[in-house]
């Protein structure tokens, strides 16, 4: 099958574009790019971190592939976000963003989207999580702002600690369900 994008949209434009298409799609700097979709793995891995999030926080606020205002002319899609503010379609001010990588994610969700999502004021965390091992970065704010490297967490007895939201992650519960060969 031959997708033919559109090639520039704005984002009140593309939010209207968008709904109710079965594909997953974000606007980059004003270009519609498709997303690829995710593994079985991956919709094992968001879940798992979504019911911990859901039993630590507001289960309100934590919402899947909900949009986020991400700059002028950028919507991206984030695997998870917790979101205080609300909003119908995108918010601009979540405070805790995850990705789960995907083979062909890798550069984007470590580099652009980290570039992106450390601008936003008040994000306190970025949590990138690796499919094929138990593994995941994390880029915290301090009173200084955020590391430009962020902190690897490795290992099925580690945990991602996120305190200023009194949230902890066990990678044996992120991982639990999945099986590395």
């Amino acid at each position: 099958m031959n997708v033919q994008l559109p090639v520039h949209m704005d984002k009140t434009a593309f939010l209207a574009w968008v709904q109710g298409r079965e594909e997953r799609y974000e606007l980059v700097e004003g270009r519609v790019v498709m997303m690829a979709g995710a593994s079985r793995t991956h919709g094992i891995l968001v879940l798992n971190i979504a019911m911990l999030l859901r039993s630590q926080l507001d289960p309100t606020t934590v919402i899947a592939d909900f949009g986020l205002d991400a700059g002028p002319r950028t919507l991206r899609y984030p695997d998870i976000m917790v979101d205080r503010a609300g909003g119908d379609y995108t918010t601009s001010d979540p405070v805790l963003l995850v990705e789960v990588l995907s083979p062909s994610s890798e550069t984007l969700d470590l580099n652009d989207k980290a570039t992106e999502y450390l601008r936003l004021p008040n994000l306190a965390a970025y949590i990138v999580v690796a499919q094929h091992e138990p593994k995941a970065w994390l880029w915290l704010r301090t009173a200084s702002g955020f590391s430009s490297i962020p902190e690897v967490i490795d290992g099925r007895d580690s945990s991602i600690q996120v305190p200023t939201l009194s949230v902890e992650l066990p990678l044996s519960q992120i991982y639990a369900g999945i099986t590395f060969n």
